[in-house]
């Protein structure tokens, strides 16, 4: 198995405490997993030598939150909410049509080419969702076709009531036939707790059911006013809630004193022109708090990582480490991994050069790509 030394990294953001941040570091990768990080001078011998000439290297970004199993596009629904519509949880009715429409090859394709994207610029870890077939077959194919693509699948069935049909009725057969049909490709089931959407006896039944069926469980909640959604999570132990847009103090303080993470999603706050999560006040408060991108065709169509921690900096007032550390360790938190987001002997390889010497430049140079390389699971891409 071939060995790869990376040396001359200027700074290296290792989110591991012991290590804490180096500068003039080195990392040797061994087959798929990291071997040995330190001082440069101190490094060990490898096959391979990549000299990194000063830039920063950091975790490869792990996006928690994203719905990439899709057909089509919402430009129209886009244009007029810059125009002042307001959003609301319906437009999701129109990927679904879209989405049944495809074939399998074409929503593979799709799904391919974002994930590409992703990984172009550093991110090597990424979650994403069922949720737009709303039926048997076409959520068993979305969760068939993702399980072969990406590291992390979620079962987001209960994204919508489909158009016509009755909600009790809808949310039986999620939490029956169609949970017991794609949990073999799945480990998580989530929920879009919202108005529009799932009130909240039907999100906790349909939480339980999965949990009963062995699934970890997510939340999507708060995002379009304050609402039952964080504490549902917090109440059934899911591993995160995401949007957290409206944050009560009782929610505040509910996340702070549980393991629940507030996944925050600032892309999709921008496009729905929402208010922007209240990150700051949740990490002052001890929360633990991750930044995904949400991409999906409606409210968030970006794959950029990069652009998440940048708002967090610029307009959310997060400092450079936290947000990096919220779209890295963060994420593999609300992952429950502790392969990923992480930098030090026995994770997975996942790495991420930046062609700047510190991950500052991030919000220093807000929208140029900064993307040098990349290596995922040992091998670089």
């Amino acid at each position: 198995m071939t060995t790869t030394l990376i040396t001359g990294i200027g700074e290296l953001i290792t989110n591991d405490d012991s290590l804490g941040q180096l500068t003039d570091a080195a990392v040797v990768i061994d087959g798929d997993r990291i071997a040995w990080v330190g001082a440069a001078a101190e490094a060990p011998d490898a096959d391979e030598r990549v000299d990194a000439e000063g830039r920063a290297v950091l975790p490869g970004w792990v996006d928690s939150h994203s719905h990439l199993v899709f057909a089509g596009d919402r430009t129209a629904e886009f244009t007029a909410r810059m125009a002042g519509q307001a959003y609301a949880a319906g437009g999701i009715a129109v990927t679904v049509n879209a989405t049944r429409a495809a074939s399998d090859e074409e929503l593979r394709a799709g799904l391919r080419r974002h994930v590409a994207e992703a990984l172009s610029q550093g991110t090597t870890c990424l979650e994403t969702k069922t949720g737009y077939g709303l039926n048997i077959s076409d959520e068993l194919r979305s969760a068939r076709i993702a399980a072969g693509e990406v590291d992390e699948v979620t079962f987001l069935g209960a994204h919508l009531v489909p158009p016509g049909a009755d909600a009790d009725s809808y949310v039986d057969l999620v939490r029956g036939p169609m949970l017991d049909a794609v949990a073999p490709f799945v480990r998580w089931a989530d929920v879009f707790c919202e108005t529009g959407a799932f009130d909240e006896d039907q999100s906790r039944a349909v939480l339980k059911a999965a949990a009963a069926k062995g699934l970890g469980l997510r939340v999507h909640g708060n995002q379009l006013g304050e609402g039952p959604g964080v504490r549902l999570a917090v109440e059934l132990g899911a591993a995160s809630v995401d949007h957290c847009t409206y944050l009560s103090e009782s929610d505040v303080d509910a996340l702070a004193g549980s393991s629940t993470v507030a996944t925050v999603l600032p892309a999709c706050d921008l496009s729905t022109r929402q208010p922007l999560a209240p990150a700051r006040r949740l990490l002052d408060a001890g929360a633990t708090v991750a930044l995904a991108s949400n991409c999906n065709p409606g409210s968030s169509y970006t794959t950029s990582m990069a652009f998440a921690v940048t708002t967090a900096v610029l307009q959310m007032r997060l400092t450079v480490a936290e947000a990096v550390r919220a779209a890295t360790l963060g994420g593999a938190q609300a992952l429950r991994r502790e392969d990923v987001g992480v930098i030090r002997a026995g994770a997975r390889a996942d790495l991420h050069m930046l062609n700047a010497p510190s991950a500052t430049w991030l919000a220093y140079r807000p929208g140029v790509p900064l993307t040098h390389a990349v290596w995922r699971g040992g091998s670089r891409v």
